[in-house]
């Protein structure tokens, strides 16, 4: 028996139609970018939502180059642990380096010599000239720029021959040391830092004209991955990034230390804080900081380059060590024990090329630390991504990535 034939409306059709539309609204393609991704910038992977090329979604995944510095900070010495800030943001170890030592020297309060600071302040500001370099390159380069990248890595070398120089190291420099640094600076090398100044300014025009008023640069950076100045300060932003959002804040001038109160440069804002801002920032933060180089060599003062009261805490002159029986028994003591910390607990953040590099430490005295942790621009940084990426495309997301120049060995620590 024939079955009786079912009249369907152009209505039902269209109806089935309209729910098929609604359960596809839900379909969303998940995809994973990184974590071995040229533009993550390191082992960073970011699982994204996408509806076509649209991100709904962003959950940024970390941990991928977690080395557990932190915990290996509590089973070695102050002294020992200052190769370990090399390796949380490598663009910048010097700074690092620096960052952590104040922050030791304060549990100790331990003043140490004007040279000294003079020093501290000439390497951190050429620190953040060479970091900025690399993120700035890189993120030209992301965005299709390659020549702005060759640039900015030809002044890069000059830097980390410099750096050569005065450390012995390009790279992982290990040079600053609780109550002063590793040594002084070698003859001759505040002229060569001078010379390099004064060709670098050019350059960095040059590299300014390449870029800023380029149309495609500008299609790829202004009205991207903006942030708002209450989001800015929500999630825990700090440095070139939050002052690109209008936020007026750096360390270096609201809590001056190493003598920063004693020279003068300015703290560039954005007004924006899209990627175009955040670029901006950046490039005039290298112009301040060759202002401050000089104002460095010029008045760098005479004097130690360690505190020399600090016995219990720097290791004696090698000559002494080898001459002298105190200095020999002195010296096995700082190295075998560590040198000797009050009980107490306390925090310095400097003002890195990243933002604000913290150092959280508590002692039960003796040489070694307790507990320590370290407050890592970079991390706080990526956590604006879930609020910043939904709404950009995929091409956007390399834009908004870039802008945060961010590095994952001090994201992970």
């Amino acid at each position: 028996m024939a079955k009786e034939a079912t009249e369907v409306s152009y209505g039902d059709v269209l109806n089935r139609v309209t729910r098929r539309e609604d359960e596809m609204q839900f379909d969303k393609l998940s995809l994973s970018m990184g974590p071995s991704h040229p533009s993550t910038h390191g082992v960073l992977r970011l699982i994204l939502d996408l509806d076509g090329e649209v991100v709904t979604r962003c959950e940024p995944v970390v941990g991928y180059l977690h080395r557990g510095d932190e915990k290996i900070a509590e089973n070695m010495t102050y002294n020992q642990f200052v190769p370990y800030t090399d390796r949380l943001d490598y663009l910048a170890p010097l700074a690092n380096n620096v960052a952590y030592a104040l922050a030791v020297e304060k549990l100790a309060k331990l003043e140490v010599p004007a040279r000294c600071q003079a020093i501290r302040v000439l390497v951190s500001e050429m620190s953040r000239i060479s970091a900025h370099l690399m993120g700035l390159g890189a993120y030209a380069l992301d965005l299709g720029a390659m020549t702005v990248f060759l640039y900015t890595f030809t002044e890069r070398e000059k830097l980390y021959t410099l750096f050569e120089e005065l450390t012995g190291a390009r790279f992982t420099t290990s040079y600053t040391r609780i109550g002063g640094v590793a040594r002084d600076l070698p003859e001759g090398w505040l002229r060569k830092v001078e010379k390099f100044c004064d060709q670098f300014l050019p350059v960095l025009d040059d590299c300014s004209n390449l870029l800023t008023r380029n149309r495609i640069f500008l299609d790829r950076a202004e009205g991207i991955g903006v942030i708002s100045k209450e989001d800015a300060v929500g999630y825990g932003l700090t440095g070139p990034n939050l002052r690109g959002s209008g936020v007026a804040t750096d360390l270096r001038k609201d809590c001056p230390y190493s003598g920063y109160e004693n020279y003068e440069f300015d703290v560039p804002i954005g007004t924006k804080g899209d990627c175009y801002d955040r670029y901006l920032v950046r490039f005039e933060e290298m112009r301040q900081s060759v202002r401050i180089v000089r104002q460095v060599v010029k008045s760098m003062p005479d004097g130690p380059w360690y505190a020399e009261d600090a016995k219990k805490i720097f290791a004696p002159p090698k000559d002494k060590i080898m001459t002298s029986m105190e200095e020999l028994i002195q010296n096995f003591m700082i190295v075998t024990q560590g040198p000797q910390m009050p009980e107490g607990e306390v925090y310095f953040e400097a003002e890195n090329p990243k933002g604000a590099l913290g150092f959280y430490i508590v002692s039960k005295g003796g040489g070694v630390p307790y507990r320590m942790k370290i407050r890592s621009p970079s991390f706080c940084n990526l956590s604006v991504l879930p609020k910043v990426a939904p709404g950009c495309l995929i091409a956007d997301v390399v834009s908004v990535l870039g802008s945060l120049d961010f590095v994952m060995g001090e994201c992970d620590r």
